[in-house]
């Protein structure tokens, strides 16, 4: 059988609150398509069953309540259970954040040193998703998305050739040539998660922080900056609008009407002056006050889902006429669009015409308005058909040709007339709209009130007022007749189309050029606003912007290995959505070897081309050889060069591992593994490992646990695990043993008094003694959290192989710990959510390692052969730092 190749996504209603954001999760499917093709991936129509299933699950419940999918492990899972899980129990459990954690471990860490040297961008170069060297088994390569970068959530542009690009957590880019040659210009603020970006009509720039797409990997932000001269200046902390009413939220619009800018945020609907910046946000309207700050039920777990709010449409003939779009994709009682009443009050609004307005059928909700007022578009998901449809979410799209957000609204095309408009998703369980709680945008052309881009997992586009769309950025190009592996062997015209997932759109000019410019989970992409097309409706003239200046890449993971072909080393790491990026020595252009998303990662530090990735839920893949492939296994399968080796709990799913579950080898025999799922599964045999069935359990944690971070040295084995993972019951430990299933048992680490009660993260062993260990913990300490046993610390040291635990946090910020690397001169290296620290060998204070890395999560720190220490971020890269800049002596 031929191995099958990593899609995307199915849908699951499972969701968690976050410190740092809303996340949720939906998982989802691939490709119907079932002609011939060099991969074997799972038919829609049992992905349309599962994510059945899982909707169902939750469907009648609290809509925020946590549900495990209970399916196999959703193959094509992106933002799934476990996404969530990795990044909202991580920093939440047990209990809930109060606001004002992140922003009080910012501030902590301006006054704090910084050692000497500078970090090095590694990833500041081309990502070619459709590298021709890497068309392996488990390559996306040739899907035509090109050249990538990490999700892009917001965009402005101008009519001077000026673009502004915001990255899902990398901040603010801006070209000065209609894309490319980027810069960026808010790396000073604290935040760097974008909600959205918005030109006012003085030109000045609008950046409201805070990812509102309650995917699994969404931060919120400290509120919403102005920059007066975006055309040269930089954002600055001292640039915020208003005080901190919107700190720790996520901004989905910003809408403009008169002197006033309009915010609709996770707490609510919001309103400040856009004359004068000071003074605080006036909220407008919270459908449930009771759940926001402060207020009686602001600690329920359901608090932050109580008072979404997705967008705002003003008449633009009488700006005191507002409809508020307010609800929770998911579905709440309190979902609805809203209008202002005579006596000031917001009610329900009815009787719009097509448009729905039950609670049942307003879920997320995006307007776009013409610039003439003519017309109002708006697109709206449907957490009722989310909840019964295995093929759409989508509702429907409305416009309304009065121009005013009271209609009559009309119904121009759902989600079975995007399909016909030359729609890539054809098949049960993944059509448009599958995903439009995560994927939404609207663009009405300035010129022209009736034609419109609409953006969901793909581009569409109408001309003629919706009566008829085609799709000039379809999903991409596997499921067309013209596609081939081979391009010299495509028929037809399979053009470059955009990455999949569309999150934000613009329109501007360059040279006299009107640009459509799109922001999706692969980065920047323009077409002329007036495109070609092919027969099929695909556009023929779509451009990447991600020339290499921008990085704005998600990873998890890095891995750093010898380049025996070309010299220097080979960097490769997993990402969100972007599968596995590998930069070999002397390359230019970064190549994706590895498709789908790419979690965690092992690489031979001998030998750069021997790499073991994992996708997701411990399904685990080998190559030999870099993964370079020709694409000649399609008709030759020994010429196949990747393998799957995934250890039996990926056949468990949820219950099996985490979604990025660990996997690292023994520091002192590369050919000995060591994967974390339920149970501790060890190979031996290397990167010569063929089968799923070569690993050996090792030891079961025990059932509902799973493991959260491995660490293995001279054959002694810690493993960290979670069970129950969320704040209800949640519980952690660290089970101790050996490679060979010999000496496991359990540390006695009581809820007070020890490592906390909270997310177990990381480990690193000393390599001169493996009973001298040192722990990352996850999560906001006791100040912070409101659960039983959170504790104090981030970072813990035993020297006794786990039985006693010394807390040498010392004087870091109080921020998640995410990654703990021991370096040769003895020191120590801490990865964070805000940056990367380090404790000089025998000191006991904490110094901020090194200058120039941005401020977002540093998930993994791994050394590599040539002395340098990688920083894998979600948001920004990976970064490198030579460790010999640093003065110190072994300490053992």
């Amino acid at each position: 059988m031929v191995p099958q190749r990593h899609r995307r996504r199915f849908i699951t209603c499972t969701v968690v609150a976050a410190a740092f954001g809303l996340v949720s999760s939906q998982a989802f499917a691939a490709s119907s398509d079932t002609r011939p093709r060099p991969w074997n991936v799972r038919h829609q129509t049992d992905i349309g069953r599962q994510h059945t299933k899982a909707v169902n699950a939750g469907h009648g419940k609290s809509a925020f309540a946590a549900s495990e999918s209970g399916d196999d492990g959703s193959d094509e899972a992106e933002n799934s259970a476990e996404g969530t899980a990795q990044y909202t129990e991580a920093r939440t459990a047990p209990g809930v954040i109060a606001p004002g954690a992140y922003g009080a471990a910012w501030a902590q860490l301006q006054s704090m040193q910084h050692t000497n040297g500078d970090w090095n961008h590694v990833t500041k170069k081309v990502y070619n998703s459709d590298d021709p060297r890497y068309r392996d088994v488990n390559s996306n390569s040739s899907g035509g998305s090109g050249n990538v970068t990490g999700r892009i959530t917001g965009i402005a542009a101008d009519d001077e050739g000026y673009v502004y690009a915001g990255g899902a957590n990398g901040g603010v880019f801006r070209s000065k040539t209609g894309g490319g040659r980027w810069q960026p210009i808010a790396d000073k603020l604290p935040s760097l998660s974008t909600g959205t970006l918005a030109l006012d009509g003085s030109k000045r720039l609008w950046y409201a922080t805070g990812e509102s797409n309650t995917g699994a990997t969404s931060f919120v932000g400290t509120g919403v900056y102005v920059l007066a001269d975006p055309q040269h200046g930089q954002f600055q902390p001292g640039g915020r609008v208003g005080g901190a009413e919107l700190e720790s939220t996520t901004i989905h619009a910003l809408r403009f009407a008169g002197t006033t800018v309009w915010a609709a945020t996770s707490r609510g609907v919001w309103s400040h002056s856009t004359t004068t910046l000071s003074g605080p946000w006036k909220l407008e309207f919270a459908p449930n006050p009771d759940y926001l700050p402060g207020g009686s039920k602001a600690s329920d777990p359901s608090a932050p889902y109580k008072n979404i709010a997705n967008d705002i449409a003003v008449d633009p003939k009488d700006p005191s006429k507002v409809l508020l779009a307010v609800g929770w994709r998911g579905g709440d009682t309190y979902n609805g669009l809203y209008a202002k009443q005579s006596d000031g009050s917001w009610k329900p609004a009815t009787g719009l015409g097509d448009l729905p307005t039950s609670s049942a059928d307003v879920g997320n909700v995006t307007f776009g308005a013409a610039a003439d007022g003519s017309r109002l578009y708006a697109i709206d998901q449907s957490p009722a058909q989310m909840a019964s449809n295995p093929d759409s979410g989508l509702k429907g799209v409305y416009v309304s040709k009065s121009g005013s957000p009271f209609g009559p609204w009309t119904l121009i095309a759902d989600y079975t007339k995007l399909k016909a408009s030359g729609s890539a998703l054809q098949g049960a369980g993944y059509m448009p709209g599958i995903q439009s709680w995560y994927n939404q945008f609207l663009q009405v052309d300035p010129n022209n009130a009736d034609h419109v881009y609409l953006g969901l997992e793909e581009v569409f586009e109408t001309k003629n007022g919706g009566t008829n769309w085609i799709t000039p950025g379809p999903y991409w190009n596997f499921t067309f007749p013209c596609w081939s592996i081979d391009p010299s062997k495509q028929t037809g015209d399979c053009s470059p189309t955009t990455h999949s997932d569309q999150h934000a759109v613009a329109i501007g000019s360059y040279k006299g050029q009107s640009y459509a410019f799109v922001g999706n989970d692969g980065g920047i992409y323009r077409r002329p606003l007036n495109g070609a097309v092919d027969s099929g409706g695909h556009a023929k003239d779509w451009q990447s912007l991600n020339d290499g200046t921008i990085d704005t890449l998600q990873y998890y993971s890095v891995g750093v290995g010898k380049d025996l072909t070309y010299g220097g080393v080979s960097v490769t790491g997993g990402l969100q959505d972007n599968g596995q990026s590998i930069l070999r020595g002397r390359d230019k252009v970064m190549g994706s070897n590895f498709g789908g998303d790419g979690a965690d990662t092992i690489t031979d530090p001998n030998n750069g081309c021997n790499i073991g990735q994992e996708y997701v839920y411990l399904d685990m893949w080998v190559t030999q050889n870099c993964g370079v492939n020709d694409g000649s296994w399609t008709t030759d399968p020994t010429k196949a060069t990747e393998y799957e080796v995934a250890p039996p709990d990926k056949d468990l799913g949820a219950a099996g591992a985490r979604f990025i579950a660990p996997i690292t080898t023994d520091t002192k025999d590369t050919n000995t593994w060591v994967a974390g799922g339920r149970h501790v599964w060890v190979q031996n045999k290397g990167f010569a490992i063929r089968s799923g069935s070569e690993w050996k359990n090792a030891y079961d944690l025990g059932e509902g646990h799973v493991a959260t971070a491995v660490a293995s040295s001279g054959g002694t084995v810690y493993v960290g695990w979670c069970g129950p993972c969320d704040s209800k019951g949640f519980s952690r430990g660290i089970a101790v043993g050996n490679t060979d299933g010999t000496g496991w048992h359990q540390l006695n680490l009581p809820v007070e008094g020890t490592v906390p009660n909270r997310y177990i993260s990381g480990f690193d062993v000393d390599p001169a003694n493996a009973q001298h260990v040192y722990v990352a913990v996850n999560g906001f300490s006791r100040k912070w959290t409101e659960g039983p046993g959170a504790g104090i610390g981030h970072v813990f040291e035993s020297k006794d192989g786990g039985a006693d635990w010394t807390d040498i946090s010392a004087n870091l910020p109080d921020v998640p710990a995410n990654t703990v690397k021991l370096l040769p001169n003895g020191g120590l290296a801490l990865g964070t959510d805000l940056a990367t620290f380090y404790r000089p060998t025998g000191a006991a204070q904490w110094q901020v390692l090194g200058k120039g890395l941005p401020t977002t999560a540093v998930m993994q720190l791994k050394l590599g052969p040539d002395n340098n220490l990688y920083a894998a971020t979600h948001g920004r890269g990976i970064w490198s730092f030579d460790v010999r800049r640093l003065k110190g002596r072994r300490n053992n």
